[in-house]
Order: C-alpha cells, then sequence, then structure tokens
C-alpha cells in the first residue's frame, strides 16, 4: 500500500485482456465471486453500471456479521477506467467512512494492469479499525480476483 491510512494504492497484473477484467470487476454475477477478503461472501451485490448509478456490496464476514457498502458511479469509461464513490459501514449499520476509489485497467501483451486508488472523503472515529485493515484487506482481494480470472481461462 502506498500512502496513508486516508490514501491508498493498490495494483495487480492480471493475465487477461483488459475487456475482460473490465467485465468481472462491473458485473455483478463476477464481483460477487471475488471481492472481500479470504473467508467473506457476498450475498448482496448489485451494480447499476451508469454515472450516477449505484452500487451495493454486503460482505459476510466468517463470523456472520455483515458489512454493507453503497456507493453511486462517477465516471465509467469502458474498459479503461472506473471512478465511484462509497460510504462503509459497521455491522450494526453504523455509517464509518466515505471513499472516492479509481480504478484503472493498462493493457500490455494481453495482460492488464489494474491499480486501485482510494481516498478517504470524511469518517468518524470509529474508521480507523477498518481502515488500518484495508491493505490486508485489498490485498487478499485483488489475490482472489486473480485466483478467480485464472478460473475462467
Amino acid at each position: 500500500m502506498a500512502g496513508s491510512r486516508d490514501e491508498a494504492q493498490f495494483q495487480c497484473t492480471l493475465d487477461a485482456p483488459r475487456e475482460l477484467v473490465f467485465e468481472i470487476w462491473t458485473d455483478p454475477r463476477h464481483v460477487a465471486q471475488w471481492w472481500a477478503p479470504h473467508g467473506f461472501t457476498i450475498p448482496v451485490c448489485e451494480i447499476d453500471l451508469r454515472p450516477g448509478g449505484a452500487l451495493r456490496i454486503d460482505m459476510r464476514a466468517p463470523d456472520g456479521a455483515v458489512y454493507p457498502m453503497t456507493g453511486t458511479y462517477d465516471e465509467i469509461r469502458a474498459p479503461e477506467r472506473l471512478a465511484y464513490t462509497t460510504s462503509a459501514m459497521s455491522e450494526n449499520g453504523a455509517f464509518l467512512f466515505e471513499m472516492r476509489t479509481l480504478v484503472t485497467f493498462a493493457e500490455q501483451d494481453g495482460r492488464t494492469t489494474v491499480t486501485v486508488t482510494m481516498t478517504v472523503l470524511r469518517k468518524t472515529s470509529a474508521a480507523d479499525p477498518y481502515l488500518d485493515g484495508m491493505e490486508i484487506g485489498w490485498t487478499q482481494q485483488l489475490q482472489r480476483l486473480e485466483r478467480y480470472v485464472g478460473s475462467l481461462r
């Protein structure tokens, strides 16, 4: 992770063309298969892929706690760029933080490098433990994405 707790950047390179990777990142049938850290499941995954369209992903932890995330797409430039703003809530539904995420997809020789840049826009003091876990969470999430992409080939 590069940056502070309020800014982070993650990157991975996948053995797939960017059109496919973009689809895997934006189609709820795919997103539900890889989004979230190891051991989590996605009981709700709703994506309205258009500027102003809504995004909702509920992550269920291994202990059964559900962490909802809602948001809005700000920019969509298929297959090269996505930007969205999301709000994360605790397992009891309390607002934790709002974040802007920019995802870019760069293809070279049939491989796609995904770069995820996140900036915290506002947060509560209760958000700090969740933000502290962002590095391990996103690292695991991108590992799951890599395995999922590999399973499709």
